[in-house]
């Protein structure tokens, strides 16, 4: 394309070695003067749906390179395990974007700056990643798309200048990374700055804000495609649903919504003793099953960050990752992106009830109750519920149908996610027996049924 054509171009004029780049200023003026003509609204047509992929965070933290983000990318299209009998792939469920987090930097190249030339020029750590370029290339060659990241946590920026944000941006058209992660740790915090820039190069990128919460919509605002309603989610099961809980108010204002999604951080499926530590203990298949079905009713992003090329993590989670039910409820939209509505009067203590935020563990200030649940419409008079247990033991949970909000029947069919299953038609209330701690429940309601079917066997 003619856009591949001036990227080709401009990377004539990019001689990078030794994490410099020259002579970038004039390349930096013909990239953004080239493309001055087709800026665009803020809304860059992405993220529709929720976005889902992997990041390298959880799993690397600092410690990522070229070479293992290539070898992710090679996972992510890897058809050794199968669904339904067929062979399938992480992105062919829909998990292909593969996003570098932090430390791809040099954070000793700079002068004036840390990870900047005095110019504002980004400086790559070359040791780590000698060719983004190859980089991107590798995952576009396998049909995914490739996300970086910017105002870098590690040795951030105590300075911002339009020549860092002109130049970050040239840097990740010419890369061509595909998507962005805006981190809140440098003094780069200006989205409207950012989206104006990346909408100048002509070239559609996928926006997160992660401000941990402290950049927000409203509704007539957002320059990103999803938004961090929370600092960072750890390996437990009290930090998930404290993070959890931070996308509710965003629901229940309908500011959460295609283009624009609540999003309280990675999937910790799969992931233990990630950079978190003592602080990642890991989760049960109970509480990562929770985990994955209350992302997806609430239309949060899908951002995997397991070892994919992991046979033993892989095959431990198979089960949650690739249930292509729970996937379309995340995907789907019908005017509402999921939300609690109803919960025990009761309330529970939860170890770990925290999350990260700029290496200190911040207290969640919500309560938890004893059990939860979350509703979310698929249209056609259909309604998924999740029904969540936070206590420290197993109890029934007792949905009654006229509590459910939008649900017109009261002979309704049900139907369970997690085992594929018809449970049949039944009148008024459905009982979820004996779901055990941090376990969870997940049906889909509509009108039309047949008889009961009573005996379900969970795993």
């Amino acid at each position: 394309s003619n856009l591949e054509e001036s990227f080709a171009s401009f990377s004539q004029f990019l001689v990078f070695f030794q994490g410099d780049v020259l002579p970038f200023p004039m390349a930096l003026q013909l990239l953004l003067c080239a493309f001055l003509a087709v800026v665009g609204a803020i809304d860059n047509g992405l993220g529709r749906a929720p976005p889902m992929g992997w990041r390298s965070w959880n799993l690397y933290g600092a410690n990522v390179n070229q070479s293992l983000m290539q070898r992710i990318m090679d996972g992510m299209v890897s058809k050794k395990r199968k669904v339904d009998g067929v062979p399938t792939s992480l992105c062919d469920l829909g998990f292909c974007d593969v996003g570098l987090d932090d430390n791809w930097q040099d954070c000793k190249g700079g002068h004036q700056y840390h990870y900047h030339d005095d110019a504002g020029i980004p400086i790559i750590n070359r040791e780590r990643f000698p060719d983004m370029i190859t980089m991107t290339s590798h995952a576009h060659q396998l049909n995914l798309t490739s996300g970086w990241y910017l105002n870098n946590c590690i040795c951030s920026e105590q300075a911002a200048t339009d020549s860092m944000y002109q130049s970050d941006v040239a840097a990740l058209t010419v890369f061509g990374f595909d998507a962005v992660k805006l981190d809140g740790c440098g003094q780069q915090q200006d989205l409207d700055k950012w989206a104006d820039l990346f909408n100048k190069t002509g070239r559609p990128i996928m926006i997160e804000n992660c401000h941990w919460g402290g950049t927000v919509p409203n509704a007539t605002w957002c320059p990103w495609n999803f938004f961090r309603t929370s600092g960072d989610v750890r390996a437990s099961y009290g930090s998930i649903v404290g993070n959890l809980l931070t996308t509710v108010e965003w629901a229940q204002k309908n500011l959460s919504k295609p283009g624009c999604w609540a999003y309280p951080d990675m999937l910790e499926v799969g992931c233990q003793h990630g950079p978190g530590g003592a602080g990642d203990p890991g989760l049960t298949f109970f509480e990562a099953r929770s985990h994955f079905s209350a992302w997806a009713i609430v239309s949060s992003p899908l951002t995997l960050s397991l070892d994919v090329n992991n046979d033993t993590v892989m095959d431990a989670v198979w089960e949650i990752i690739s249930n292509k039910e729970i996937i379309a409820v995340n995907q789907a939209w019908a005017g509402h992106s999921g939300s609690p509505f109803k919960q025990a009067d009761s309330y529970v203590q939860l170890t770990d009830f925290n999350m990260e935020m700029k290496g200190a563990i911040i207290p969640h200030n919500s309560q938890v109750p004893s059990w939860q649940f979350f509703y979310k419409p698929m249209g056609g008079g259909k309604i998924v519920v999740l029904l969540m247990n936070h206590d420290s033991k197993a109890q029934d949970l007792t949905l009654t149908f006229s509590d459910v909000p939008g649900l017109s029947c009261q002979k309704c069919k049900v139907r369970c996610l997690y085992v594929h299953s018809d449970l049949g038609e039944h009148d008024g209330t459905f009982v979820a027996k004996g779901v055990p701690s941090h376990d969870s429940r997940m049906f889909m309601l509509s009108s039309s049924g047949h008889a009961a079917q009573k005996d379900v066997v969970f795993m």
